[in-house]
């Protein structure tokens, strides 16, 4: 799946959890436990932050989530947030979302994980060993897997868990609606080894970025391709999972979910009695914390930030985030088809008047970013949408004008008896969204263009993705693990469902691709920061902001909060003794 899970503006405050050990599939939308040798649940990489009041005062490179080891927990407890489950439950599946791959990490394996910082971690409850080798130019992965090691119907966790994910994942077989083949496509085999237990991975060439693929796996029986696309449909296949943790109630008509100790796990017993989501509407989030039935709500507004901090026994985490907010634009609808349309839409939108907006009365500021893959705190990142894009409202005009696009009385640009008119898709009734909207449509509207502003459901999010029910569109992503050059085709590339905005060209598919051959990972990026140049001068996709990972949390919850690339492992989060 991919590297990072779209997720909406209006959503974004709602799932803005690497806390909820949410783990993701084959990239690594997050997984983790204590690698050998470290503290299981504690922190393996970075530092904790202060329980920051003020988003501004924190670093990107911080992290704030109260680390405490295994022994430091409380047995017992419920830890509830707000959440619920999304159309599609198969993080693998290309319409899974940040949403999907939390839930799934609650009842399904983590076994590669990373630090806050991007360090590799192997869970010895599934991976007891993994070597990694380069022969003739190619490498070869061999993990052995825990003799322990079941899935909840019995079934052993063996070679075939990760034979049967590689053939869902390799684009072999176009039924399979994958997120992404990336890597899985460059495997020619997974074999048997000395036994069952263990897993034989051979690449044609090299693959730094192997891990990324294999953080999580399918049982067999969820991979074959009716099961694939339509099995976790707005429903949950516990016998299919393994962990700590299992499905203990799934009410499709509340929405809510429950997940309690699963009797067939193997490794240490998970602290907490229960896990709960409550299925409300993002906006009800803190009203939620502050009546004492959340335990968790993310901080994205000052008002927000001043109401959490009245609340008793509660506290601020604040840290750097993974996240990136973009706006894409839906080159499949009819007006935006055009290039030079798109590029006046984006020459128009004055991005540090959308990051002020967004940030508020948090005295927070950040430099706006640069890429798709890449965060400016990571090695080799270089702002390549500055580098192709200013803006430029008055250029914007002259675009519009050589393309045919002439103003009317009303200042609207029309063209063969056509208005330029635009939808914008707001999700539920976030303020900030609706702020958001208002200043896009003066934005646009001084350019020519008349902006429609459509509401719909938060709960219609996939169904907005997948059947591309937008012209312009805000949504977020989560990046989950640290490989990002790696996912330069899920956003670019013109044959991928994960590129949502339809843009591109086979020509540059083709050079997209060629960056994935590329065994150095710093000659990788160098090659990835100009091939997505080019790709950004497709204009359909406008990186906005990213923003502090800030969260009010109850005192005393431990392996909770701003976590960067580290998700704790489920078994080690709960309240604190």
């Amino acid at each position: 799946m991919r590297r990072k899970l779209a997720l909406p503006l209006a959503l974004a405050a709602a799932v803005l959890v690497a806390a909820t050990a949410c783990s993701s599939p084959s990239s690594s939308s997050s997984a983790s436990g204590g690698s050998p040798g470290g503290s299981p649940g504690g922190s393996p990489g970075g530092s904790s932050g202060p329980n920051a009041e003020n988003a501004a005062k924190v670093a990107s490179s911080v992290t704030d989530y109260n680390p405490q080891p295994y022994e430091n927990i409380k047995d017992g407890g419920t830890y509830t947030t707000a959440g619920t489950f999304d159309e599609q439950g198969n993080p693998f599946n290309v319409n899974g979302t940040l949403n999907s791959s939390r839930i799934w990490s609650w009842y399904n394996a983590h076994a590669i994980t990373y630090s806050p910082t991007g360090e590799v971690q192997y869970n010895p409850d599934y991976y007891s060993d993994v070597k990694v080798s380069v022969e003739g130019g190619d490498q070869k992965v061999v993990i052995t897997l825990n003799p322990k090691a079941v899935f909840n119907d019995g079934t052993p966790i063996d070679w075939r868990a990760i034979e049967a994910t590689w053939k869902a994942n390799n684009g072999s077989d176009k039924d399979y609606a994958a997120s992404s083949t990336d890597g899985y496509d460059r495997i020619t085999s997974v074999t048997r080894g000395a036994d069952d237990k263990q897993a034989v991975i051979t690449f044609k060439g090299v693959n730094a970025s192997w891990s990324a693929l294999f953080t999580t796996f399918l049982h067999p029986q969820a991979a074959t391709v009716d099961n694939f696309n339509k099995a976790y449909v707005k429903t949950a296949h516990p016998e299919w999972g393994t962990g700590p943790y299992t499905v203990g109630t799934w009410d499709e008509h509340s929405g809510n979910i429950t997940f309690v100790r699963n009797p067939n796990w193997w490794g240490r017993p998970g602290k907490l009695d229960k896990r709960v989501y409550v299925n409300l509407e993002s906006a009800a989030s803190i009203n939620a914390f502050k009546n004492g039935e959340l335990d968790y709500a993310p901080v994205g507004t000052a008002e927000n930030l001043k109401q959490v901090r009245t609340v008793k026994d509660a506290e601020i985490r604040s840290g750097g985030s993974p996240f990136e907010y973009a706006l894409y634009l839906n080159a499949k609808s009819p007006f935006l088809g055009d290039v030079q349309v798109r590029k006046a839409v984006q020459e128009s939108i004055d991005r540090p008047q959308i990051t002020k907006i967004r940030f508020q009365g948090l005295d927070y500021t950040e430099p706006l970013p640069g890429s798709a893959v890449l965060y400016s705190f990571q090695q080799g990142y270089q702002d390549n949408v500055a580098a192709v894009l200013k803006y430029d409202p008055q250029e914007a005009r002259k675009t519009l004008d050589a393309a045919g696009w002439k103003p009317g009385a009303d200042g609207i640009r029309a063209k063969d008896g056509k208005q330029l008119e635009l939808g914008y898709t707001v999700l539920g009734d976030d303020p900030i969204e609706k702020a958001t909207a208002g200043a896009l449509t003066a934005m646009l509207k001084a350019v020519g263009v008349k902006v429609n502003v459509n509401k719909v459901s938060e709960n219609d999010f996939s169904k907005v993705l997948s059947d591309r029910r937008f012209d312009l569109f805000i949504s977020g992503n989560r990046s989950t693990d640290p490989f990002g050059a790696r996912y330069l085709c899920d956003f670019y590339c013109s044959d991928r469902d994960s590129n949502i905005t339809g843009a591109g060209t086979p020509e540059l598919d083709k050079e997209i691709r060629a960056t994935g051959e590329i065994a150095d990972l710093g000659q990788q990026v160098a090659a990835v920061n100009k091939v997505e140049q080019k790709a950004l001068q497709q204009y359909a996709f406008l990186p906005l902001y990213s923003g502090p990972s800030t969260y009010g949390i109850r005192k005393g919850l431990a392996n909770v909060g701003a976590t960067i690339f580290y998700s704790p492992l489920p078994e080690t989060i709960g309240w604190q003794k």
